[in-house]
């Protein structure tokens, strides 16, 4: 019997692909969550426990986290647990296995850019990466200084023109989730 969980934390170690016994692909990689919680009478913040957890993920869901997960990036993963009972000549131990049903990073943290897989097709690391520069953000223009006339212009690129405004617009939606 597994359990259904939701987890927040950071990827310990770059995402490795290995393969079933049928030769499918797997992507795995252990995530760290700590709790973390407002210490009032010290008036900071205090780290706790830290536990780990060995993801699996399987299919197109383990070709495209390959391609988009890295070692400290902070992501949530939702799946199914399993706690499997070890031992080897020295030690015993339970380890906390899940099986990631869906990944995505903690848009808490930073910003992430969606890329849409055509059905059949495999997304190559180095694909999901050159697109994610392609975007006006992700060059020199985003660290422009509104009004600064020596750095490279965002014209063109569905910015304001000529004010060196480099966030896209979009229509706001007034719903607030």
């Amino acid at each position: 019997m597994s359990d259904h969980i939701t987890l927040v934390g950071n990827v310990v170690g770059d995402p490795e692909e290995r393969a079933t016994r049928g030769g499918d692909s797997i992507a795995a990689f252990r995530l760290a969550v700590s709790e973390r919680r407002y210490d009032r009478e010290r008036n900071h913040w205090v780290d706790g426990h830290t536990n780990y957890y060995a993801v699996s993920v399987f299919g197109d869901l383990g070709r495209n986290a390959l391609a988009s997960v890295r070692k400290g990036e902070r992501v949530v993963v939702s799946g199914r647990l399993r706690l499997r009972e070890w031992e080897n000549e020295t030690k015993r131990g339970v380890s906390a296995d899940v099986t990631a049903d869906a990944i995505g990073h903690d848009l808490r943290w930073g910003v992430t850019r969606f890329v849409r897989t055509p059905r059949g097709d495999t997304v190559r690391d180095s694909d999901a990466r050159e697109d994610a520069t392609e975007t006006p953000t992700a060059g020199p223009e985003a660290w422009a200084i509104p009004g600064d006339s020596e750095q490279p212009s965002s014209a063109g690129h569905g910015e304001d023109e000529g004010e060196g405004i480099t966030a896209r617009r979009e229509p706001a939606d007034a719903t607030p989730f």
